[in-house]
């Protein structure tokens, strides 16, 4: 009990420890020193304010991702079939990335951003081998107390099923972090004597992803989308904007998250 509730806190901790809370928190910090005439209060603000810019810009997010974050390269786009077949893989598994919770225009909750992504990727994966499609995403921590709260595992399958005509055969729908995620599909693979998968998930979040389903006794093909990339004109890619800044919080958070990993032995 005691430990549920504090794994409960970690989407707290984890938004102030990321920006921009953060660097606010630090800038509220160095201007109450400021405020009492200490120097390094001074230097805190401006710190503050340097950090809050360089990482609300895209330049800096992709910059991080691609020295803090150990991302796999894509499969060959044309090789696809060919690949899978020689990894033997048995099925594809796609990662849940979250809900939007309300959707006016659609009547019902709908996948996330990076969630539509990955099902789509997953999608597109199946078609091309004709393998059947997993997946793994519940609730999530954050959502934790909200009663009727959809599970991306029932929008994802009517996603699967209205956009791609296709079905979904397995599906976790009762995990909270990618450590669960692991657990739960494998002993619902299990039962179909499934163990060697292509795991899809976004480019950021697969070295973690990876790990933790290896150690749950799977052999993984890793099969990254949704990469970090320059989108803009160079100048722009260094100016402060919430795209930029939400890929540096994914980025610092996925860092986090893997030292934490690793130091489990996970």
């Amino acid at each position: 009990m005691i430990v549920s509730e504090l794994a409960e806190l970690k989407p707290i901790l984890t938004v102030l420890v990321l920006p921009p809370a953060g660097p606010l928190l630090l800038m509220a910090l160095g201007g109450w020193w400021a405020w009492q005439g200490r120097r390094i209060g001074r230097w805190l603000l401006c710190i503050a304010m340097l950090s809050l810019w360089l990482l609300s810009s895209n330049a800096v997010a992709v910059w991080l991702g691609q020295k803090m974050v150990p991302v796999p390269p894509p499969l060959a786009p044309s090789e696809i079939a060919a690949t899978l077949k020689m990894h033997n893989i048995q099925a594809i598994v796609i990662l849940g990335g979250g809900l939007q919770p309300t959707a006016p225009e659609y009547g019902t909750a709908q996948p996330s951003a990076d969630a539509a992504a990955r099902i789509r990727y997953g999608a597109w994966l199946a078609r091309q081998s004709h393998l059947p499609l997993a997946f793994a995403g519940g609730i999530g921590w954050a959502n934790q107390g909200e009663k009727g709260a959809p599970t991306e595992g029932d929008v994802t399958r009517q996603m699967l099923s209205q956009d791609y005509n296709l079905p979904l055969r397995w599906v976790d729908d009762q995990s909270r972090d990618t450590a669960e995620n692991a657990e739960q599909i494998r002993a619902l693979l299990a039962r179909d004597g499934i163990q060697r998968i292509a795991l899809v998930t976004s480019a950021w979040h697969m070295p973690r992803a990876a790990q933790l389903f290896s150690a749950a006794g799977f052999t993984v093909l890793q099969a990254p989308t949704n990469f970090a990339a320059a989108t803009q004109r160079p100048l722009l890619e260094w100016l402060p904007s919430p795209p930029g800044l939400q890929a540096s919080q994914r980025v610092l958070r996925e860092w986090l998250a893997l030292k934490i990993t690793r130091a489990r032995g996970n």
